[in-house]
């Protein structure tokens, strides 16, 4: 019978691989995973306790609140309050960022950011959602309160990142630096366990993933691109949640768009804590992530918490054959 092997079992076991570990980040994944069970048993339950629904406000970056994302919101802060291993936290629900009161005998070293319910209008049609999240080491002082400067870090300075799809089966997928590796939530034990050991992407697969209902506010670069993919019978996959789209290229290859439109000619998705976490994933997958203006996403310098980004990435061919189309058809003045 083969070894079954916890999140817990399996962060414990990395972290002595560090000479220099202290366990903070260790204890502050397995944070992360409470919170998610806590909020996976929710999601299920969502019609049954009526948390479905819009909430009635917009958040920080202009999107409809539903009702679940506030929830998912709440558990997850309390979860990292408790605990005391995590500093601060900058969400998609709120402006500012959320300073955590300090724990008695802990110097938290870490700051979170998240969307702690990606693809939350979905919730209503019972499709699939996610929570994404990155860690980054704080550049104050513990001795201080936290401030924006630990959060205005490229992506290149994560130190671990993951998401949670809450699917058919719920499934945390995280990296430290050193490779993939997904769990999958076995509800008769009550743990995440792992079920897919240092992931690795395809060099290329049968799947593009964009929001084809607003192709002609594409780019000319970008249309291009799309055509050649329908040229070439790839499969066109939209859900309308990132963690749901992704998921899928990471174990079947592919790649996922959302280039800038009219309306947001600077991206839609969120640099901070959509595409600098996802972007670490999937490079450490053996992909690439870069920006439809050809920029290595974890490179990007961010000014603001709530910073807007396009994004292109998953398997590494396919991504590459978009770059080329983005230097063919690009306007000869857009300097990359």
């Amino acid at each position: 019978m083969k070894k079954i092997t916890t999140l817990d079992e399996f962060i414990i076991k990395s972290q002595k691989s560090y000479n220099d570990a202290t366990g903070q980040l260790t204890r502050l994944l397995r944070d992360i995973g409470i919170a998610s069970k806590i909020i996976n048993r929710e999601v299920n339950m969502a019609g049954l306790v009526n948390i479905l629904g819009v909430h009635g406000d917009e958040n920080a970056s202009g999107d409809k609140v539903q009702k679940l994302d506030i929830f998912a919101n709440e558990r997850m802060i309390d979860c990292l309050q408790n605990s005391g291993e995590c500093a601060a936290i900058v969400s998609e629900e709120n402006k500012e960022i959320i300073i955590l009161d300090k724990v008695k005998g802990k110097d938290p070293q870490y700051v979170l950011v998240m969307d702690p319910l990606d693809g939350s209008s979905n919730i209503d049609v019972n499709v699939s959602v996610g929570t994404i999240f990155g860690i980054y080491k704080r550049k104050s002082n513990v001795s201080q309160d936290p401030g924006k400067e630990d959060f205005l870090q490229k992506g290149a300075d994560l130190v671990a990142s993951g998401y949670v799809l809450y699917g058919t089966s719920t499934i945390l997928v995280y990296t430290t630096g050193n490779g993939v590796n997904g769990f999958t939530l076995d509800p008769s034990l009550g743990e995440f366990c792992l079920s897919h050991p240092d992931i690795k992407m395809p060099d290329r697969g049968n799947y593009y993933s964009v929001n084809q209902g607003y192709y002609l506010k594409f780019d000319v670069e970008i249309r291009r691109f799309i055509d050649q993919c329908n040229d070439d019978n790839l499969r066109l996959r939209y859900i309308g949640s990132m963690v749901s789209d992704l998921h899928r290229i990471l174990f079947q290859g592919g790649i996922f768009l959302y280039p800038n439109t009219r309306k947001y000619p600077h991206g839609k998705l969120r640099l901070l804590y959509e595409c600098n976490p996802m972007a670490m994933i999937i490079e450490q997958a053996g992909g690439i992530a870069i920006t439809c203006k050809l920029d290595r996403v974890l490179e990007l310098d961010v000014h603001d918490i709530h910073q807007r980004s396009t994004i292109a990435l998953g398997s590494a061919a396919m991504v590459d054959d978009m770059k080329a189309f983005v230097a063919r058809y690009s306007s000869p003045s857009t300097s990359f």
